[in-house]
């Protein structure tokens, strides 16, 4: 089918376990790129099996490093796509279809499915997920390079939404959750830290116990069994370590230092 190409654009981390299934996923594209953090494992070496465009950037934040690697695309339109996520063959058609003709909008929102445990959670906010402009024309859209995680964007032209999904595999043990949940709890207590956040003892209390009753109850979380529960109760745990952590950053004299860069902001 002709139209307009694309690039799919990856960035990674010690992604070993991740990034064949996701660039599998991805072959349909016109053009791969990987921008890598200087991965330790085998990233890289299963990477250049798929593509010889494959980049390294010290990691410093989401945001800036998202437009890195938008950088190297050598066409107008890309569709990011994490590590830990796949594109499905009826996403790879829409896009195809879509960009056979003059797109309606600049950038487009693509529903995920996450799985957690093995399962598709369909509940606890977590779809359709429409949380994430992934198929865009880099000349009119742009990360916020600020923003150390959870990045924001600017685009100049209407946003659509795709019907089709990705498939996103979500913590395949709690260690997983663990470890990404230390390094994000860090980036984002520190986005919060600069963006003017203060800190407030009852925050330790109240704002764990919403998320909590916010995924489980509010948005049906318990439909999704054990895992809901599960889910539910890790955000608890990580909305409490992110609050010590502005805490740790405004009220105390130590040095806090990141731990490991982790291959996706999401």
């Amino acid at each position: 089918m002709n139209g307009r190409k694309v690039s799919v654009v990856v960035i990674t981390y010690n992604e070993e376990l991740n990034i064949r299934a996701c660039l599998e996923s991805a072959k349909w594209a016109d053009e791969i790129i990987v921008a890598d953090c200087f991965s330790s494992d085998r990233t890289a070496s299963i990477a250049a099996e798929f593509t010889d465009k494959i980049f390294q950037h010290k990691f410093s934040g989401f945001g800036k490093l998202r437009n890195e690697a938008v950088a190297h695309s050598s066409n107008d339109w890309v569709f990011s796509l994490d590590a830990d996520e796949r594109c499905t063959p009826e996403l790879a058609r829409e896009i195809r279809v879509l960009l056979s003709e003059e797109p309606s909008a600049a950038a487009y929102f693509v529903p995920r499915k996450n799985y957690f445990f093995g399962k598709w959670i369909k509940h606890c906010g977590w779809y359709p997920d429409y949380r994430q402009t992934q198929l865009f024309d880099r000349r009119r859209m742009r990360y916020k390079d600020a923003d150390i995680i959870h990045e924001n964007y600017e685009v100049d032209g209407k946003r659509g939404y795709l019907k089709e999904h990705v498939i996103h595999i979500s913590f395949r043990n709690i260690k997983q959750f663990l470890d990404k949940m230390e390094r994000y709890s860090f980036l984002m207590g520190k986005r919060l830290v600069d963006n003017g956040v203060k800190f407030h003892t009852h925050q330790l209390l109240t704002h764990p116990i919403f998320t909590f009753i916010k995924m489980y109850f509010l948005r049906l979380g318990f439909l999704d069994g054990i895992r809901g529960f599960i889910l539910s109760g890790l955000y608890a745990y990580y909305t409490y370590i992110k609050y010590v952590r502005i805490w740790e950053l405004t009220k105390t004299s130590q040095v806090a230092e990141p731990p490991q860069q982790s291959g996706s902001s999401k």
